[in-house]
């Protein structure tokens, strides 16, 4: 195993764990104190530019998360965590695959705010990404099938933190595995929701053919808060994008890494 390597998908769990917390940091003030939150991941980090050195943090933290998105890439195509050769296994490692490309993304915004090259983002990448998605051949067909793609994968989150399936790959300290258990439980339930909120305007701009009914985190936060008892339910979420976060730094410190090596990935590659 290269070591250099687990530091760096570690230090990526723990960056990513940091978005999530300024994420759900944002969204929970707003809630105490009334204002808005976030508008999604990439002005959470912009929120770190008030910060001294907010721009060493920010680098920081994009070093974090190109670790992050080796690491994913590690697992989707060098199979990292030994998954089997099933449709379940492959449809994990796919889903790794994605994860690195939206990671990088991240990766990208948080290095052109810590450079002040802006990238700040406008709070409407879904909505762009969407309209992109429905210009092609077949195009409200493939956004129904992201759309609900995103809807399995926040059901799926769900059942991993209520069954704590995820503890197969953490190895947490006894005097301490009793609260972060619960915080990892709390933290993966409130993503997958988001998540499946986030699938379903997905699905929806492409049953309507409109890319403004597509949002992301933002607006499913404010889809929430819209509820009935709203203002309670968005806390709650909230408070669990938080515990999301806490539960990316307890991966960083915690988890198995099994980091590949060079014999890895020779072995991988078709040449």
């Amino acid at each position: 195993m290269d070591r250099k390597f687990e530091t760096l998908a570690r230090a990526g769990y723990i960056a990513r764990g940091v978005v999530y917390l300024l994420l759900g940091g944002l969204a929970l003030a707003s809630a105490i104190w009334g204002g808005n939150g976030a508008d999604g991941s990439s002005d959470a980090l912009a929120s770190l530019l008030g910060l001294p050195f907010g721009r060493v943090l920010l680098g920081l933290v994009a070093v974090g998360l190109a670790g992050y998105v080796l690491w994913k890439l590690a697992q989707g195509l060098l199979n990292a965590d030994d998954r089997d050769d099933d449709l379940p296994g492959f449809g994990a490692r796919a889903g790794q695959l994605i994860s690195a490309g939206g990671n990088l993304f991240l990766m990208l915004s948080a290095a052109r705010l810590a450079l002040s090259l802006g990238g700040g983002g406008d709070g409407q990448g879904e909505e762009h990404a969407s309209a992109w998605v429905l210009q092609q051949p077949f195009g409200p067909w493939l956004l129904g099938l992201i759309g609900l793609g995103v809807i399995a994968a926040g059901v799926v989150q769900i059942w991993y933190g209520g069954s704590r399936a995820y503890r197969k790959r953490l190895s947490l300290p006894p005097a301490q595995a009793g609260w972060m258990d619960k915080v990892c439980v709390f933290g993966l339930v409130a993503r997958g929701v988001v998540f499946a909120i986030v699938g379903g305007f997905l699905f929806y701009a492409a049953f309507t053919v409109s890319p403004e009914n597509a949002g992301g985190t933002a607006e499913a936060l404010n889809y929430v808060r819209g509820l009935p008892f709203g203002g309670l339910l968005y806390g709650l979420v909230a408070l669990g994008l938080v515990a999301f976060g806490a539960f990316g730094v307890i991966q960083g410190l915690y988890r198995h890494v099994d980091a590949p090596d060079m014999a890895d990935v020779r072995a991988a590659s078709p040449i």
